[in-house]
């Protein structure tokens, strides 16, 4: 295969992540042995909480997904940093809102949004809003928007746990920090990569399949939640 069509390293991975899509689709879940742990706390667990909350994240494909086609394009560091705070602002805020003011969602729905956020990346970087629509729509509010629909996300998954009210506040607060910085330490990798696949020359003819590849991931998990949503209803 020559250089020209040979894909590029992180549309490779995203390939190689819809190979195992039953897992890929189930990531944004808590895990049996780190759910029994939430459900047996007594009081403030402040260290264990953060290494949790970064472990969801490091390990949560659909929020990674959507990071990367937010920074795909981002080639200043104070652009990245405005978008990625963006997405923290709304996370936080919805994370926080949803396991303490006792907001509810149905979690297929709200996943299925979060899934469409990846396509609505990919998409927005493909410029088919303007290519198809003939309009651009302002990135910092879509990605403040979706912000909100992912912390809201995680918060209907830890909802379905029994968790203890001693030190509940401090704790979540403690998951929320943890997941923030494991956002940093994932999002510090993936611009690397990027850093570098950009010094090469077919990085813009790659640019398109990659996204391409995202968009089809983020219609995966959408259609796999909303096949969820329906069969709970039967």
């Amino acid at each position: 295969m020559s250089r020209r069509v040979r894909p590029g390293v992180l549309g490779a991975a995203i390939g190689i992540a819809l190979l195992g899509f039953p897992t890929f689709a189930l990531a944004h879940g808590v895990a049996k042995g780190d759910a029994l742990y939430l459900q047996t706390l007594k009081g403030s667990a402040i260290a264990p909480l953060m290494y949790l909350g970064a472990k969801h994240m490091v390990t949560g494909y659909d929020h990674l997904l959507f990071l990367v086609g937010v920074i795909f394009f981002l080639y200043r560091l104070k652009d990245v940093l405005l978008y990625v705070s963006l997405f923290t602002i709304g996370h936080s805020i919805t994370l926080l809102a949803g396991v303490l003011g006792g907001i509810h969602a149905n979690a297929y729905l709200v996943d299925a949004v979060i899934g469409l956020s990846v396509v609505y990346k990919a998409f927005d970087n493909m410029d088919g809003f303007r290519r198809v629509f003939g309009f651009q729509p302002d990135t910092r509010v879509a990605v403040l928007t979706f912000g909100l629909c992912h912390g809201f996300g995680l918060a209907t998954k830890l909802q379905d746990f029994a968790l203890p009210p001693n030190g509940l506040v401090t704790n979540i607060v403690s998951f929320n920090v943890g997941v923030e910085i494991g956002q940093g330490l994932a999002l510090t990798f993936v611009l690397i990569g990027l850093s570098i696949w950009r010094t090469r020359a077919g990085f813009m003819g790659h640019a398109f399949v990659t996204n391409a590849a995202l968009m089809s991931a983020g219609f995966l998990l959408a259609g796999y939640q909303m096949s969820g949503y329906v069969l709970g209803l039967r």
